[in-house]
């Protein structure tokens, strides 16, 4: 069975999943604009991926900030209005898995446990502009 992912701090590691990403204490996770403006008006997120919702999917993917770059180069290079949601784990009621080096969260994650949410925006090449790791 996959390692659980505990906020630093908690019993038995001071990492998330037993592996080391820096000593971080938040998920990250890239959402298009109108599904988190919807999430904002249920109070739920539910969606998986670009494209896929938690129903479809099972779980939320999201990374460790470490990982955003790769992430979006594979998965939102064309992608528009894009929102970078930033989680606290410890405001998640689901089960959050490592699988594969990256967090999944098994449930829909509360707007309460999103400690910010920035819009993303491009440079004059196109290129996706993303917060220092």
């Amino acid at each position: 069975m996959p390692p659980l992912c505990r906020p630093a701090g908690s019993p038995g590691t001071g990492r998330f999943g037993g592996e080391d990403h820096g000593g971080v204490t938040e998920l990250w996770h890239l959402a298009e604009g109108p599904e988190w403006a919807e999430a904002v008006r249920t109070g739920s997120y539910e969606r998986s991926t670009r494209g896929q919702s938690l129903a479809e999917v099972g779980f939320v993917h999201c990374s460790y900030p470490d990982q955003l770059a790769g992430v979006a180069a594979a998965f939102y290079a064309d992608a528009g209005d894009l929102v970078l949601l930033r989680i606290d784990p410890a405001g998640v009621p689901a089960e959050i898995r490592v699988e594969g080096g990256f967090p999944h969260v098994y449930g829909p994650i509360p707007v309460a446990a999103v400690t910010a949410a920035e819009p993303l925006t491009r440079d004059a090449t196109g290129r996706l502009l993303l917060p220092d790791a």
